[in-house]
């Protein structure tokens, strides 16, 4: 997917994520984030993309961490932790906008910290938060009792993403030999051979032959991967104790707009989280 792909994502699944929100309300629990309410999800994001928005925006300020000052030194307006109820899910789209309006006027070339491959920093964050974005979006959804969708090519750029930029950063696995697992797109023909070691993880573009399968549309792949899934969506055939790995091991952390989204929560209740 290109940028501008993500970021008309990125601003498409905000207004689903704030309408989903209304309905359900701000008290609804969010089952796929344990522990969270539809509140706690809004503010997460709405903070999630003020922390992007600042490394793009401000690309050499080395200050964008735990302290939250800084965010009301540079956005005044939309740095208010928090709003009250009835103007947080305004809040968030403005977060959002904001967000979609530093991408788009971000030069192509902006040397930002990045934290996963990518051709550039402005297309790592343009899709970083397209995915937080959509996932988030499944979650509060989910949580409001409607029905979600994603477009295949949107799913599997998710599955990508997951696979090949978060999951080789992982460097230990309670293991005593390799394990492989393939990952196919039934829809896109996307597929991915993943290899899981004592060692950590690698990740390559191939239908070669695994220890399981794990095959179903994009969209199934792209939520049971992020564990927003049951596996009875997909088909597995093979070594089902592969697939128990990567769901037991495989999770993206956050805890806090200072540190890197695969420290701190498990990937249930982020993006990622």
């Amino acid at each position: 997917m290109e940028i501008a792909e993500h970021i008309t994502a990125l601003g498409q699944d905000a207004k689903a994520l704030a309408k989903a929100a209304e309905q359900g309300g701000l008290d609804a629990e969010v089952p796929t984030c344990p522990g969270w309410d539809m509140r706690e999800l809004v503010r997460h994001l709405g903070l999630i993309h003020l922390w992007a928005a600042g490394h793009v925006a401000q690309p050499q300020d080395p200050s964008w961490g735990d302290d939250l000052d800084r965010f009301t030194e540079v956005w005044p307006e939309l740095a208010v932790f928090w709003p009250e109820d009835e103007k947080l899910i305004s809040w968030y789209l403005e977060t959002n906008a904001n967000l979609i309006q530093t991408l788009e006027s971000a030069p192509p070339d902006v040397d930002s910290f990045t934290f996963l491959p990518a051709p550039t920093p402005l297309a790592m964050w343009a899709r970083r938060q397209s995915h937080e974005t959509s996932v988030h979006r499944f979650d509060a959804e989910n949580a409001a009792g409607i029905a979600s969708s994603f477009d295949p090519i949107l799913a599997s750029d998710g599955v990508d993403e997951l696979v090949a930029g978060f999951a080789p950063r992982k460097d230990e696995l309670p293991l005593d030999g390799e394990r492989t697992m393939l990952v196919h797109a039934t829809d896109t023909d996307d597929s991915w051979h993943v290899t899981l070691a004592p060692t950590g993880i690698t990740t390559v573009r191939s239908n070669e032959t695994a220890d399981v399968t794990v095959a179903g549309t994009a969209s199934d792949l792209y939520l049971m991967m992020w564990n927003r899934g049951k596996d009875s969506s997909v088909a597995v055939a093979g070594d089902r104790t592969v697939l128990e790995l990567w769901h037991d091991n495989v999770r993206i952390r956050w805890s806090g707009a200072g540190r890197s989204e695969e420290e701190d929560s498990e990937i249930t209740s982020d993006s990622d989280d």
